[in-house]
Formats: C-alpha cells, sequence, structure tokens
C-alpha cells in the first residue's frame, strides 16, 4: 500500500502522556492507512493502552498532535471523537449485567442513532455480523467468555466507526476462539472496510492479522515495520524476552 497523505486516517505527532513524574508515553510519532491493520505491541507497563486512551479521548495528551480524518482530535472528549469515528474495546469487559446483549448493543449504537428504533436495528445487524444474533435475548451477565469479547467488538461496531481501536480482545481465550476472532476482524477490515490498531499479546495473532506492526517499550516507540522484520529485531527481542535470551540468539 502506498502511504500517502490521502490514505493516511490516523497520524500521532510526537505524543507524550505524563501522570505527576511518570512518562507513560514518550514523543511517540505513528501513522496509519485506511483499510490496514496494524498491530500495537509492548509488553506489560509499555503505554500501549495510555495511547488507545489518547486517540479515544479518555484524556488529552501532555503534549503532541492527533490527528484522525484529517482534523485535530487531541483533548476532544470521548463522545465526540467517537462521533467523529473512532470505535474502541477495552481490555476488562464490563457488561451492563441487568439488559440483554441486544441492549448492551444498543448503548453504542445510541451514540449515532437517537432514534431507539434505528439504533436496535442497527445493534440487531452487528450481532448478526459476530455471530450473537441467537444469543441477544439473554443477559450479558450469562455470556462465556468469548461471547462476552465479541459483544464488545459488537458494541464497538455499532458506533459505526471509521477507526477501530481493539484493546486485547483475544485475552483469555483458547487457541480456537482466537482463531475466530482473528477472522472476525478480518472480516471487519475486508468486509466493512474499517481500519484496525490491534493490541494483542498473543503473538501468533498479532503476526497473523497486522500488516504493520509498532512495538512500544517503556512508553518509547522502538521498532515498526512488517511482522517478519519487528519479530527479527534485536530491540524488540531484548523488550519482549530480556538480555540473556537475546544473547543466546
Amino acid at each position: 500500500m502506498e502511504h500517502t497523505q490521502q490514505n493516511r486516517i490516523l497520524e500521532v505527532q510526537n505524543v507524550s502522556k505524563q501522570f505527576g513524574g511518570l512518562v507513560a508515553v514518550n514523543q511517540v510519532s505513528l501513522g496509519v492507512d485506511r483499510g490496514e491493520i496494524v498491530g500495537l505491541i509492548g509488553a506489560n507497563g509499555a503505554g500501549k493502552t495510555t495511547l488507545f486512551n489518547m486517540l479515544a479521548g479518555v484524556f488529552p495528551p501532555t503534549s503532541g498532535k492527533i490527528v484522525f480524518d484529517g482534523k485535530e482530535i487531541q483533548g476532544l472528549p470521548c463522545h465526540q471523537i467517537c462521533r467523529m469515528g473512532v470505535g474502541r474495546t477495552y481490555q476488562l469487559v464490563k457488561p451492563f449485567v441487568n439488559l440483554s446483549v441486544l441492549d448492551n448493543t444498543v448503548v453504542g449504537a445510541l451514540n449515532r442513532h437517537h432514534d431507539v428504533k434505528e439504533a436496535r436495528k442497527k445493534a440487531e445487524e452487528v450481532l448478526e455480523f459476530v455471530g450473537l444474533d441467537q444469543r441477544k435475548h439473554i443477559s450479558g451477565a450469562n455470556l462465556n467468555r468469548p461471547e462476552l469479547k465479541r459483544m464488545e467488538v459488537a458494541r464497538a461496531l455499532a458506533t459505526e466507526p471509521k477507526l477501530l481501536l481493539l484493546d486485547e480482545v483475544m485475552a483469555g481465550l483458547n487457541p480456537t476462539d482466537s482463531n475466530h476472532v482473528i477472522e472476525l476482524v478480518k472480516r471487519i477490515r475486508d468486509e466493512r472496510g474499517i481500519t484496525i490498531i490491534v493490541i494483542e499479546h498473543v503473538m501468533k495473532a498479532i503476526m497473523t492479522l497486522s500488516d504493520r506492526i509498532y512495538v512500544l517499550n517503556q512508553g518509547n516507540l522502538i521498532a515498526s515495520g512488517k511482522p517478519e522484520e519487528v519479530s527479527q529485531d534485536p530491540e524488540v527481542i531484548k523488550s519482549y524476552f530480556g538480555e540473556k535470551r537475546y544473547a543466546k540468539n
């Protein structure tokens, strides 16, 4: 894919986030083109979810710019960024336990559709897409882990995003369920034309899914490139496996 400004849906320019004396994200710059699936990897505490939180408007960057679809969005509130076309899932899935799967998904659709009937129609459509249409009337509290993950994706899709941020949607899943999620993520891009950034610790999944990968370590961007390039990068091997493992290679 040719990297041009016209193709680019997201541009992160020298973005930093400090919490008191802690620098969680340090001068990170990256770009994502329309129609890409981009992986974001790094050890726990690397700054991945903090970066997602800035992209989604949970909190503003301490410095730097975030340009989405040609407009600066840093510092805008969550609901406004969501309405502009940035959808996201959360690492810890917290359904509204007293609501049905359908009504949980309607909550996402209401961000774009103020008419409840229209929101319900959208929610039903995305539940069918993710394979939960047969479970739509049960309580969110009664879903198993793979179903909860799918509902979280459905809720994000119901906001009708142009860019979808997936935060560890395969965490805690067995290999079979992880493979189902990999196929779902590919379909979201291929059939819906949605650009995706995915945070994931399951390396097989991230290598299979991603067109390109960015690697964070202690808040710093240490590598980027195609999966096969990144997996052989000495800095990446060091940050994941430590100096001893690197020395053996």
